[in-house]
């Protein structure tokens, strides 16, 4: 009961909730009996898997999750999703949100900082449903969110330096709220968020490419991704 308590008091404080309640809806309607479905990370993902928590239940359906965070896979657990890794399965399909989305369907993830465990399930699947509303959409991507960089902790400076190389200008690293020191991911590494002039539909290979980078939030050029909106 307490656990109920604890997942239904963050469910209830979302911001936009009835939006990403009828997104998530939308994604039960592909739950077939026996799927494994790849759970992203973030907001909209939360309130995704306590729907699709309640709706195979109602309908007596069984799948697993393979989930991009600890957050996510604690959740799946206290809900009752048997959880597995990409060791052992590759999803059916998967689902998650976005920070940016432009009109080339391309992506900026990675705020909650999961975007290499999210991008991992997005590779191994066949569709990828990206869930947004109104106000990811943007005419220029890049222009409102930073693009976050998952790097190795001890190349921090090193990563920095290559970026303003290859045009990446106030590089920050992200910061734990409750001390301010610096964040880490479920991975144990840092992220950088950086901005650029202008993304090119190989800036995200450029960036992978510096030594001590694990990840980056580009999703660029993906094509089994579909946007749920």
């Amino acid at each position: 009961m307490d656990n109920q308590i604890d997942y239904m008091d963050k469910y209830n404080s979302i911001e936009n909730k009835e939006k990403k309640e009828a997104l998530a809806k939308q994604i039960c309607k592909h739950i077939k009996d026996g799927d494994i479905i790849g759970f992203g990370s973030g907001t909209t993902s939360y309130i995704t898997a306590i729907q699709i928590a309640k709706y195979i239940k109602e309908n007596n359906i069984q799948i697993t999750a393979i989930p991009t965070s600890n957050e996510i896979k604690k959740l799946c657990i206290e809900l009752g999703i048997p959880v597995t890794t990409l060791l052992d399965k590759t999803p059916d399909w998967s689902f998650d949100g976005a920070d940016e989305v432009d009109q080339n369907n391309w992506l900026i993830k990675g705020k909650g900082g999961a975007m290499f465990r999210e991008k991992l399930n997005i590779k191994n699947s066949k569709v990828a449903y990206i869930l947004v509303d109104d106000s990811k959409f943007v005419d220029v991507l890049g222009k409102k969110n930073s693009i976050p960089v998952e790097c190795f902790p001890y190349a921090v400076k090193y990563v920095k330096n290559e970026l303003e190389k290859i045009g990446a200008y106030d590089i920050t690293i992200r910061l734990d709220e409750t001390d301010n020191t610096p964040m880490f991911t479920d991975n144990g590494n840092h992220i950088l968020d950086v901005k650029f002039d202008k993304i090119t539909i190989d800036l995200e290979e450029k960036v992978k490419s510096i030594v001590g980078v694990i990840e980056t939030g580009l999703f660029l050029g993906y094509n089994n991704i579909v946007i749920v909106k």
